[in-house]
């Protein structure tokens, strides 16, 4: 699913305009210039101080204060920075914003910036959240010095209020060494919220790339950099985590490259090219002497060497079949083994499962040792993978629990039950039901109830894994529109396993 944060890559001015509307338009030329050049979406971010109530009014003129200075020696007005907003638009650059008050929250709104930020600082600030999240407008909150359950409290702030929002990964030291930057943690970040895009926003030194390259293949979603335009000769010197757009430039070319090397997502594509270097190194089967007609073909009569040749078994297939064959001809010393091997149901069966565990093992879900495990093919197992269902019972007393396991592109047909009421509750991946004709497509977490006599029928699109609760599980309880089911044995439609 796409999402306003997908390789978003933001550059931060803060404050780095110094003031100046001039100069701030030289830094979101060189943005502009930089995402043209990469062909990338880019984002330009400001700052948003209401100055005259954020600032006690009995600091404003201290110097010993931190960031205050600062804060009011680069000061914009409103329309300066309604300036800045609409040249970066003129770019075609995203306009992203990090109010830290609420009168700069509605500013945000009057000027229709596109995406707000929540600052380090202000991931606890629960009154600036609120009118935040009352703003209609994306949110990115940043997780510097931030602990994990605070995380967990702002995850849980928004979603409850249904904001479209993203997390950024960053540590608040200037500048950040490698040793602090912990970039497993955004790993640990995309794991436990799964549905939410994490990024990653960096301070280390300017001129470092392999953080970017750390991040990208931690999974990163987007990214963020501090940018700006050094210029000596109006006393603008850049602080030292802040790049400058050579530096830019390096940092968004080595993103994409780690983003070429990282692929595209996570399916593996394996080539013809790569199959074929792979053959070319695969050993086959050989005679170990004479071999008649008609004799077993295994143990000490044969041996496996490459090269390979066209139509011969490999030691691959001879591993999987070694029971099933036969020679069909006589075979002399040295010669390669030509047979077509026997149908192997067990091993079919074996490869089913695998599929299955493999599901499991990505779901992170392990369903325990010792529980039965079912396999319906009601159209028999050479049909499995286009209808079908595996199911692993966990209990089944008054009460009764299953795990169903839907492969990529299954179906289970339609059918209902005459003394079992049960409810889904998809796990993990896609699973669409029809219930008494309305199709109901599941996302994880959602259930659905099935009340008894209910017709109903399932499929998932890239695999499923849901949790079936019901009532005391019967067997022959299972009555199927198609009559060709239902004239089947239970035993004939299912294959059942004590352990796999």
């Amino acid at each position: 699913m796409s999402s306003f944060a997908d390789d978003l890559f933001i550059f931060e001015i803060a404050n780095n305009h110094q003031g100046s509307v001039a100069h701030g338009k030289r830094i979101i030329d060189a943005v502009g210039d930089i995402a043209a050049r990469h062909g990338i979406r880019a984002a330009v971010k400001f700052q948003y101080r209401d100055l005259d109530t954020f600032i006690h009014p009995d600091f404003r003129d201290r110097d010993d204060v931190p960031h205050i200075p600062r804060f009011l020696g680069t000061r914009l007005s409103d329309e300066q920075f309604r300036t800045l907003i609409e040249h970066a638009r003129s770019r075609g650059l995203v306009t992203v914003v990090t109010p830290f008050d609420e009168i700069s929250v509605r500013k945000c709104v009057e000027q229709n910036v596109e995406i707000l930020k929540i600052a380090s600082c202000s991931a606890t600030d629960w009154p600036l959240l609120e009118a935040v999240a009352a703003a209609g407008r994306p949110v990115i909150a940043s997780t510097g010095g931030v602990t994990l359950p605070e995380i967990d409290k702002v995850v849980s702030f928004f979603g409850h209020r249904a904001v479209d929002f993203a997390l950024m990964h960053c540590v608040s030291i200037y500048p950040t060494p490698n040793e602090r930057l912990h970039m497993n943690f955004l790993g640990k970040m995309k794991n436990r919220y799964p549905h939410i895009r994490v990024g990653y926003s960096g301070h280390e030194a300017p001129d470092n790339t392999e953080v970017v390259v750390a991040a990208v293949a931690k999974g990163a979603d987007l990214l963020e950099r501090h940018v700006g335009v050094p210029a000596p000769d109006q006393g603008i010197e850049l602080n030292k985590y802040s790049v400058n757009p050579e530096q830019a430039d390096a940092w968004v070319a080595a993103a994409l490259r780690a983003r070429e090397i990282c692929g595209p997502g996570e399916e593996k594509t394996v080539t013809e090219a790569e199959r074929q270097a792979i053959r070319d190194l695969a050993r086959g089967v050989y005679a170990a002497g004479s071999i008649d007609s008609g004799e077993e073909i295994g143990g000490r009569a044969v041996y496996f060497a490459m090269p390979r040749q066209e139509g011969q078994l490999s030691s691959g297939d001879f591993g999987r079949y070694r029971a099933s064959y036969r020679a069909s001809r006589a075979y002399g010393e040295h010669q390669p083994i030509r047979e077509e091997p026997a149908a192997d149901p067990v091993s079919d069966i074996r490869e089913l499962l695998h599929d299955a565990k493999g599901m499991l093992y990505e779901a992170r879900i392990a369903p325990g040792d010792g529980n039965q495990v079912e396999l319906s093919h009601h159209y028999g197992m050479e049909r499995f993978r286009e209808t079908g269902a595996i199911f692993i019972h966990v209990l089944n007393r008054e009460y009764c629990k299953k795990l169903g396991i839907m492969l990529p592109g299954q179906s289970h047909p339609t059918h209902r039950h005459t003394r079992k009421e049960e409810t889904f509750q998809l796990l993990w991946g896609d699973l669409s039901v029809e219930r008494d004709g309305e199709t109901v497509e599941l996302t994880p977490g959602d259930t659905l109830l099935i009340e008894r006599g209910t017709p109903h029928a399932f499929a998932s699109r890239s695999g499923g894994i849901f949790e079936e609760i019901s009532t005391t599980d019967v067997r022959g309880d299972s009555l199927y529109d198609d009559p060709a089911i239902n004239r089947l044995d239970p035993m004939q439609r299912k294959t059942i396993l004590e352990a796999w």
